[in-house]
């Protein structure tokens, strides 16, 4: 990834070139210490741009909406001290993808520019399979319907899955399976009252994937996919409180961390992003993320 920094305050510009480096994130392509000095063609390079919100002559959000009448077309990140919600509120509706708190955090700019990248990735490839499969003309044309045609609980879970920074995680595909099985049992038995317990609920996910109906499972299987689950939960819980550092009127942040989570799971988690605690003591509930992510998939 190749990056922009936009600030007026050196030693801000310094330490974050260098977590970017440490982190292997990408390339810094250039700065800007003010927004009256740069322009569109400066950034023509660049995927991210990291600005401040605050600074002297023309703040953040008046030179993003300067940028984008000039044609540039690139991911903002903005960088800021500032909590007042209107001011938050119009970032976003500016095109903001989300914020990083000033003072700089290592561990939070390591995760929000981690899922940046990988979103942006992301939607790289969708756009290069797309063009492909333009490219093919009417061979193309059966993959496209049958793609069209899937569920869509699958595709709001697959949306949902990006919004909460765990797409690419090892247990993406395994979520994706559960919600597939839950939705053909729904469909079959009528609505849960409440989920399985979860080893009956992983077992019946590997038969599926197996397409043998008989069971052929190992406990190493069934214990490899708990561990998937339980880190894919905790990447979950991370991501969403360090977006409740950033931002605590954040709307994803807002909308999902009480849901998916208990309260006091997600304050005790923010707590330790911003010691820099290493390892964390989360005990956050495997079953209540996935009864309330089902949910929101159904409510969505």
């Amino acid at each position: 990834m190749k990056l922009f920094l936009i600030d007026d305050d050196a030693a801000v510009r310094k330490i974050l070139e260098r977590i970017i480096a440490d982190g292997n994130l990408g390339e810094v392509v250039g700065e800007a210490a003010d927004g009256l000095h740069v322009s569109a063609r400066q950034l023509a390079g660049a995927d991210i741009v990291l600005i401040d919100l605050l600074m002297p002559g023309r703040d953040g959000i008046e030179t993003i909406k300067a940028l984008r009448k000039e044609g540039y077309g690139g991911t903002f990140v903005m960088i800021s001290q500032v909590e007042h919600k209107e001011l938050v509120g119009e970032a976003y509706q500016e095109g903001v993808d989300t914020f990083i708190r000033k003072p700089i955090n290592r561990y939070e700019v390591l995760s929000v520019l981690r899922r940046v990248a990988h979103h942006l990735n992301l939607v790289r490839s969708i756009d290069s399979i797309r063009s492909s499969l333009s490219a093919l003309g009417g061979d193309a044309a059966p993959v496209v319907t049958q793609r069209q045609q899937r569920p869509a609980l699958e595709e709001r879970a697959r949306t949902l899955m990006l919004q909460l920074g765990i797409a690419g995680e090892a247990g993406a595909g395994d979520l994706l399976n559960m919600v597939r099985w839950l939705e053909e049992e729904e469909q079959r038995n009528g609505p849960f009252r409440e989920l399985p317990p979860l080893k009956e609920l992983y077992v019946q996910v590997l038969r599926k994937e197996k397409e043998s109906g008989s069971g052929q499972h190992t406990d190493r299987e069934v214990r490899a996919l708990e561990q998937r689950m339980r880190r894919m939960v905790l990447q979950t819980l991370t991501h969403l409180s360090s977006l409740g550092l950033t931002d605590y009127g954040n709307p994803i942040f807002e909308h999902y961390a009480s849901r998916l989570f208990e309260f006091q799971e997600v304050r005790t988690r923010m707590r330790e992003l911003e010691l820099e605690t290493e390892g964390t003591s989360s005990k956050a509930s495997v079953k209540k993320f996935l009864q309330a992510f089902f949910l929101e998939l159904k409510q969505g």
